[in-house]
């Protein structure tokens, strides 16, 4: 009888290293689904798409301006943010609390490469959160009447602004092993960066902040905004990395990567900072080219019918829509201002950026009338009835001087046209109301009605347009001759007499 002896292999294992990263990104994956499915985080995100949805089908009255629309994304995203850091913060100290840390020590993971895998886990949270940005700036992007150009690193904001937020809660959880530390950091950011941030507040330390909205009235081109979006960027993801890798260095990870690390996130931090610090005051050449886009502007021109319409490039597409309005407001009206070629001019005050709002004068050549940078909305019917007053008056400055009857004429050549006349009355109305007296909005200075012009265009409104229409044409050189009173226009245009007569009569 023999024996056969078999020798058997030594089972292969892999290096402690590599077993090491494996299962810090295992743990890493584990964390990440636990973070999204937390309540605080599904909530937030629920708000935030919710927030997306509401706001996003009627914003910038579908007329967008897309260097605008890419800082919209950037203050929702806190709001997920301070959401995760509460959950990541959760995460990290869940051991404490459950008195489960001693356990961890048989295990391979070292606590500096469970807080490596809880900053990793925030990670698709700001992935997620990019996700919803784009989504909201493409809706934005694709409806028809966005102009302009966004800035990729003005959409980076959100997503670092939740990857930031996200890892200080991980360093939290090092650095103080307390369940009340991560509530009451967020009762301190919610208060110092949402409520406590002034909008429009630009100086230097603001910068510091997650998101500096800058947020105003006036819309500029792309190359006229002077905002160090670029930096900032930078300072956001140069701090998450710094946090991140400061908690695991707290966690005793000293190991060269980390050091690297520490000191590259450190650097980009410093100097994105210190750079958007400078950059938010306007340079001497950004100053001259504000001054020049308010004052001798370069605008690309182009001839619609007989009018000629001259633009800021970016707003180049937005030509065909003031042409349409030019021509439904010249159709209606009568004698030679039915056939008068006029020149329609983008005018901008740039000199004070995008927070002052700064009024823009009228014109005093003929046939000159002004367009604004914004479209939709409430702006339509003030850019017709810029150009009704024009026409009746043949310049802006002498329109916006009108305060007898021709004033009927303008506003019946501005609204009769449109799709609800009655509510473009209210909307170019700075009462909001269709009785009395009020101030009329438009490009540049407004015009005014009176509580009799204001019955007489109500009761031609609610009459078929077509039957005025002829009216007008055919008494069109006394409906727009200086100082006809308000109750000759109504006889005119067979409608009752106003009970009060014109102010200015």
């Amino acid at each position: 009888m023999s024996a056969v002896l078999v020798e058997e292999s030594a089972p292969v294992r892999a290096p402690l290293e590599d077993r090491g990263v494996r299962a810090v990104l295992a743990l890493a994956r584990f964390e990440a689904r636990r973070l999204l499915l937390s309540i605080p985080v599904l909530i937030a995100f629920a708000a935030y798409v919710a927030w997306i949805v509401w706001r996003t089908r009627t914003s910038w009255d579908g007329s967008p301006a897309l260097q605008d629309a890419d800082r919209a994304t950037q203050s929702m995203p806190m709001l997920v943010g301070l959401a995760v850091l509460l959950y990541a913060n959760y995460a990290v100290v869940r051991s404490e609390r459950h008195g489960t840390e001693p356990h961890f020590s048989v295990l391979v993971l070292e606590p500096w490469r469970r807080t490596a895998a809880h900053a990793l886990a925030v990670v698709p949270a700001a992935l997620l959160t990019a996700v919803c940005v784009a989504v909201q700036f493409t809706w934005e992007a694709l409806k028809p009447g966005a102009i302009g150009h966004g800035s990729p690193a003005e959409l980076a904001v959100g997503p670092l602004t939740v990857l930031g937020f996200g890892t200080l809660g991980v360093l939290l959880g090092r650095v103080a092993r307390s369940a009340f530390a991560a509530p009451l950091l967020v009762v301190v950011l919610l208060f110092t960066f949402v409520l406590g941030t002034a909008p429009g507040d630009a100086s230097g330390l603001s910068w510091l902040a997650p998101v500096v909205s800058e947020t105003g009235p006036n819309t500029l081109p792309s190359e006229l905004l002077g905002r160090p979006a670029a930096w900032h960027a930078l300072y956001l993801a140069g701090a998450a990395l710094c946090v991140a890798l400061l908690a695991v260095a707290v966690a005793g990870g000293r190991g060269m990567l980390v050091r690297a690390g520490l000191v590259l996130g450190l650097a980009a931090a410093v100097t994105g900072g210190v750079f958007q610090a400078g950059g938010s005051t306007p340079s001497p050449e950004l100053t001259a080219a504000r001054e020049r886009a308010s004052v001798r502007p370069e605008l690309t021109c182009a001839e619609h019918g007989r009018s000629k319409y001259c633009a800021f490039p970016e707003w180049g597409p937005r030509i065909s829509a003031w042409a349409g309005v030019v021509d439904r407001v010249q159709s209606l009206a009568g004698g030679s201002a039915r056939e008068r070629p006029l020149v329609v001019r983008q005018r901008i005050d740039a000199r004070y950026g995008p927070v002052d709002d700064v009024a823009i004068p009228a014109l005093t050549d003929a046939d000159r009338v002004t367009v604004g940078a914004a479209w939709g909305g409430n702006r339509v019917p003030e850019f017709s009835s810029a150009v009704a007053a024009v026409l009746v008056a043949g310049t802006e400055a002498a329109g916006s001087e009108i305060c007898d009857g021709r004033m009927v004429t303008v506003m019946w050549l501005s609204l009769s046209w449109q799709d609800d006349p009655m509510d473009a009355l209210r909307r170019v109305r700075v009462d909001d109301s269709v009785q009395g007296g009020a101030v009329v909005l438009s490009p540049t200075d407004p015009l005014t009605m009176t509580e009799g012009q204001t019955d007489v265009v109500r009761h031609l409104l609610e009459k078929p347009p077509a039957g005025v229409g002829a009216r007008v044409k055919e008494h069109w050189a006394e409906l727009t001759e200086p100082g006809v009173t308000t109750a000759r226009v109504a006889e005119l245009l067979g409608v009752a007499a106003p009970e009060k007569a014109d102010s200015c009569e």
